[in-house]
């Protein structure tokens, strides 16, 4: 394999990239689906908005707070096997649910397991394999792999919306199983841990290394690097900016704008294309976001993009009145903007803390955006509930982001080597 690498010309790193890449396109198709699902299940099983968007809540923070924990397993086990273990536990999840008849069992298999198997695939993912194929272009391979998850939205939502207005929600399921044991057979075939098991020096470099083993608790390494991290004032500014962009993403956004388009009449085929229209630019955005921390300042990228997304969420309700044009654009100009912030966070995270605790640490930054998702989930469906429209939620995310750009601008530029040693001890 590595022969055949190197008569390619194709270092095997690029090839794990896109194995890598696929993986998380699919996980993140999956994850986008309760979007479509929201309003079927309303029809069909009486259940309230609330109580779904609390299954939804529920299944985004787990998918959080498993990162820290997914950081030390990939190392301890490899990236491989728990990929594969994972994905096969969502299939099985999937697989299930067309037989679920009560609210308690959706919270079962899509808050709880499928929260825990997409979060062994989170951006943790991406951020761990960049650290071990890659010297060079570290930044772009974290901004191409986060693309992957508006990627995995371009090409799921409009055929899973489909799929479920034509024949029914349950072949929208199907649909996904059959992707999910397909990734889990290419990636079962073809993916690598690390350049050495190839005979290859990582990306920029010459020397072929052995990883180095990972030798701590996996459930208490993760702890231990949040307790340091704790005392550092930059992991809380990290911390603080990323609550605010699940706040605004994922958990306002990707759950939703779906329905709130049916509260003006669009059809649901056409919100979900809008989302993936969104996933088609935030690929451009976080990929040019990723060549940018590379070579420009983090802190003044993340001043922008907190500053831009916040006015165009303010700028979303009268979006949805003025009609499908003024709508249009508001979806090119946030999907740009998407989850352009992760590639910035990960570099100064890495800069401050040192790549080797760069997972874990970026694991529980990740945390604070995925409580931040779930707080929006469940709160813009209960406020949605209460007065009627999602107005309200969409200005006090574009407000929030607007402090989350001060906040970025308060991190320190400097590398903070005590933060590092303490993490190691």
């Amino acid at each position: 394999m590595s022969v055949k690498a190197k008569a390619t010309g194709i270092h095997y790193g690029w090839i794990v990239v896109f194995l890598t890449f696929l993986t998380l396109l699919v996980s993140a198709g999956i994850r986008s689906m309760p979007s479509i699902l929201m309003m079927p299940f309303e029809y069909e099983y009486g259940w309230s908005r609330a109580g779904i968007s609390s299954v939804i809540s529920i299944g985004i923070f787990l998918y959080g707070l498993t990162g820290p924990f997914s950081a030390a397993m990939l190392q301890k086990f490899g990236i491989r096997r728990v990929v594969v273990i994972s994905l096969g536990i969502l299939a099985l999840s999937l697989a299930l649910t067309p037989l679920m008849t009560a609210l308690w069992q959706f919270e079962i298999l899509w808050g709880l397991v499928s929260g825990l198997a997409t979060g062994m695939m989170a951006n943790v993912l991406g951020v761990t394999v960049s650290n071990q194929w890659f010297v060079q272009r570290k930044g772009l391979v974290v901004g191409l792999l986060t693309a992957s998850a508006a990627t995995g939205q371009l090409l799921f939502l409009p055929l899973l919306a489909k799929i479920t207005v034509d024949v029914g929600w349950r072949y929208a399921i199907y649909t996904a199983v059959v992707a999910l044991v397909i990734v889990l057979a290419i990636v079962a075939i073809w993916f690598r841990n690390h350049p050495s098991d190839v005979g290859l020096a990582p990306y920029g470099t010459d020397e072929v290394v052995k990883p180095v083993p990972f030798t701590g608790n996996i459930f208490l390494a993760p702890l231990r690097a949040l307790r340091s991290a704790l005392k550092n004032t930059t992991f809380w500014l990290l911390a603080g900016t990323f609550f605010f962009c699940g706040f605004s993403t994922n958990g306002l956004i990707g759950t939703h704008l779906i329905p709130a388009c049916g509260d003006h009449g669009i059809p649901e085929v056409t919100a979900a294309g809008l989302l993936a229209l969104m996933g088609l630019f935030d690929l451009v955005g976080t990929t040019l976001s990723g060549w940018l921390s590379d070579r420009y300042d983090s802190r003044k990228l993340l001043f922008i993009y907190y500053g831009l997304r916040g006015l165009s969420l303010i700028f979303l309700p009268y979006a949805l009145d003025a009609g499908p044009t003024t709508l249009l654009i508001f979806s090119i100009f946030y999907g740009l903007d998407w989850i352009a912030t992760v590639p910035p966070t990960v570099k100064l995270a890495a800069q401050e803390f040192g790549k080797e605790n760069a997972g874990m640490i970026f694991g529980w930054v990740v945390v604070a955006h995925q409580v931040g998702a779930s707080v929006a989930a469940y709160g813009a469906g209960l406020m949605r509930e209460w007065f009627g429209s999602y107005t309200i939620p969409f200005v006090a995310a574009g407000v929030v982001c607007v402090v989350a750009a001060v906040m970025a601008m308060r991190i320190s530029r400097a590398h903070a080597s005590a933060a590092m040693v303490q993490l190691q001890k």
